[in-house]
C-alpha cells in the first residue's frame, strides 16, 4: 500500500455525485453520459464524457460515428473492447484495438468517422470504450488538425497497494510515470483497475479540476460512496484517498481549467456564438473538406 500523503497535501472531498443518463449518439448507439449531465455542464477544460457500451452486437448489427465535422477541441478515444477503425478529411486513418488511444487534435476543423471494425460490423463482437472532448483556448482553435494514436503497449502503467490497484496513465502523471501523449493544455486522464478493499492514495495537481468516474463497481473517496455509472465531482485538494468497497474501474480525469466563455452547438465548440455559425458554414460549403474514398475503402 502506498503512504499517505503529507498533512501538508489535503485530500479532496466529493462535493457532488452525478448520475450519468443514457443517450444515444451518431447511428444509433447508446452511451452514458456523466458530463453534461444534471446541471453538470463541464469540468472545465473536460467538454463532455461518453462510455460506450459494454454492448454485444451480432453479426450486421454494430453502429457507430458516420462522417461528421469537428472544431474547436480535441476528442481522446480510449477502446477497452472491440476494434474501431477510424478516418478522416487530412488523410488520417487506422484501427485502434483494446486498451489504444488516439488523440485527436480537431482545432480549424476535420470530418471525422469511427465505425466498429469491418470485422466486427460482419460478424459481430463486444464493444466498450471512452469517448473524453478536451477543450481548446482561443487562441488554439485554430490550430492544425493534429493525431496521437498510443497503443496500449506505450501506456504510461502504475502499480500501487499490493498489486491490487493497476493505473494506466492516459494523459498527465501518476506516482511517477508520465503519459507518453501531448496535451495542447495539463490533463489528467487515468483508469484504475481495482481488487476489492484496494485502498490508495493518488497525488494530483492542485490546479486541476476533477472528477471521478465509477464504471464497474463501486468505490469510496472519503465518506462518499460512487456506485456504477456515476461521477463524484472532486473539491480542491492535492491527493486523491480511494478505496473499492468491491473490484472497482474508474477513470480520473480533468485539468487546469481554460477560463474562457463556451459557445457549443453540436460538434463544434468555440468561444462565441457567430464563431459556431461561421463553422457550420465552412462544414455546409466544403471547406472542412470530406474523407477521401481510398481510404475508406483500404
Amino acid at each position: 500500500m502506498n503512504p499517505a500523503p503529507p498533512a501538508r497535501s489535503p485530500l479532496r472531498p466529493v462535493v457532488r455525485v452525478v448520475r450519468a443518463p443514457r443517450v444515444t449518439e451518431g447511428g444509433g448507439f447508446v452511451v452514458r453520459r456523466p458530463v453534461p449531465a444534471n446541471g453538470l455542464e463541464t469540468l472545465d477544460p473536460i467538454l463532455m464524457i461518453d462510455e460506450m457500451g459494454p454492448v454485444t452486437y451480432g453479426p450486421g448489427e454494430a453502429v457507430g460515428a458516420p462522417d461528421h465535422p469537428h472544431r474547436g477541441f480535441e476528442t481522446v478515444t480510449y477502446v477497452l473492447e472491440g476494434e474501431v477503425e477510424h478516418a478522416d478529411s487530412a488523410g488520417h486513418a487506422g484501427t485502434l484495438g483494446p486498451g489504444d488511444v488516439q488523440w485527436m487534435t480537431a482545432g480549424a476543423g476535420v470530418v471525422h468517422r469511427e465505425m466498429p471494425s469491418r470485422r466486427i460490423q460482419a460478424e459481430g463482437g463486444r464493444m466498450h470504450g471512452f469517448q473524453v472532448w478536451v477543450n481548446l483556448p482561443a487562441a488554439l482553435k485554430s490550430a492544425r488538425p493534429r493525431y496521437q494514436e498510443l497503443r496500449a503497449d506505450r501506456l504510461a502503467r502504475v502499480t500501487l497497494a499490493d498489486g491490487m490497484a493497476r493505473g494506466r496513465i492516459i494523459a498527465g502523471e501518476a506516482e511517477g510515470a508520465e503519459a507518453p501523449v501531448r496535451t495542447h493544455v495539463p490533463v489528467t486522464l487515468q483508469h484504475w483497475t481495482l481488487d476489492a478493499e484496494a485502498s490508495i492514495v493518488l497525488s494530483v495537481p492542485r490546479h486541476h479540476t476533477l472528477g471521478l468516474y465509477v464504471f464497474r463497481g463501486e468505490a469510496q473517496v472519503g465518506d462518499r460512496r460512487i456506485g456504477d455509472g456515476e461521477l463524484g465531482v472532486l473539491g480542491e485538494g492535492e491527493a486523491v484517498a480511494l478505496v473499492a468497497t468491491v473490484d472497482a474501474d474508474v477513470l480520473l480525469v480533468g485539468g487546469k481549467p481554460i477560463g474562457e466563455p463556451v459557445a457549443w452547438a453540436g460538434p463544434f465548440v468555440m468561444n462565441h456564438r457567430d464563431e459556431v455559425l461561421a463553422a457550420y458554414d465552412d462544414y455546409i460549403e466544403g471547406r472542412m473538406g470530406q474523407i477521401p474514398p481510398e481510404i475508406i475503402r483500404a
